[in-house]
């Protein structure tokens, strides 16, 4: 079992899913990682975490009306003073989406648009403080930003939470910054600026562990999700993009099988 770094400043502690459907998504999700689903309790407002043999590795709530798109998986960072955060955000010029709140007892949480338009949590725990495991098949895997403004975005991420950036590569092919390095990196900023669509907002994405990248895809579509780029072989593994049946975006990686 990996167990993920909580404590470094704006290590990935958390994500969830905001669905339009949660039983649905939820459905979906228990068949293609074998996640269970439990209601949080009445004071969480209806909010279901999801666990994998008994660890928490998400978490899924019903979207609201205008509260951004209805089918989205979101990540949330450690900062030990989300208040501090959320200043040092609004100094940089970023867009508060959701201002600092107390969550129940767990901790509290604050959501912002970093310097390319990506929404980004912030979380300082309480009594919750994240992941249980992360790393293994059916879990969170990496966490990585693609965006068009990149140099002001690695800035962004250093200024606001505290990052240790490391440049992993910087030609035009290749242009990538890691939080953290080598082994012990736990995510990254890319330049998107040359693929990524027009009208496709910056944004994070998650990536999911799978012990076989095809047989997962295949798996995704027979469960009414779709494969939204096939599966190809890179250094990092086999790596895929696919989508729930609500439309939900997230990517798998097949570290089995490594060029």
């Amino acid at each position: 079992m990996a167990q993920p770094d909580l404590t470094t400043p704006g290590a990935p502690c958390w994500i969830d899913l905001m669905s339009s459907d949660p039983d649905r998504a939820t459905e979906f999700y228990g068949q293609l990682f074998g996640w269970s689903a439990e209601d949080a309790g009445e004071e969480y407002g209806g909010y279901l975490n999801l666990s994998k043999d008994g660890q928490y590795v998400a978490g899924c709530m019903r979207s609201q009306p205008d509260t951004g798109p209805p089918n989205v998986w979101s990540l949330y960072l450690v900062t030990d003073d989300v208040n501090s955060t959320a200043d040092a955000a609004t100094t940089h010029g970023s867009e508060v989406l959701v201002p600092v709140m107390q969550v129940a007892d767990a901790g509290r949480m604050a959501v912002f648009k970093d310097a390319g338009g990506a929404a980004i949590g912030a979380w300082q725990a309480d009594t919750y403080k994240g992941f249980d495991v992360i790393g293994e098949p059916g879990t969170p895997n990496w966490f990585e930003l693609h965006t068009r403004d990149y140099a002001s975005s690695v800035d962004w991420y250093k200024n606001v939470f505290g990052w240790d950036a490391h440049v992993m590569s910087d030609t035009d092919e290749f242009r990538y910054t890691t939080l953290g390095e080598g082994d012990s990196a736990l995510a990254g900023i890319m330049d998107a600026s040359a693929f990524l669509p027009h009208g496709v907002p910056a944004h994070w994405s998650v990536y999911f562990g799978v012990e076989d990248a095809d047989a997962a895809l295949a798996r995704i579509e027979e469960l009414g999700g779709s494969v939204i780029v096939p599966a190809e072989t890179t250094p990092y593994g086999r790596l895929a993009q696919a989508a729930d049946p609500l439309g939900a975006m997230f990517k798998i990686v097949d570290t089995a099988k490594v060029a």
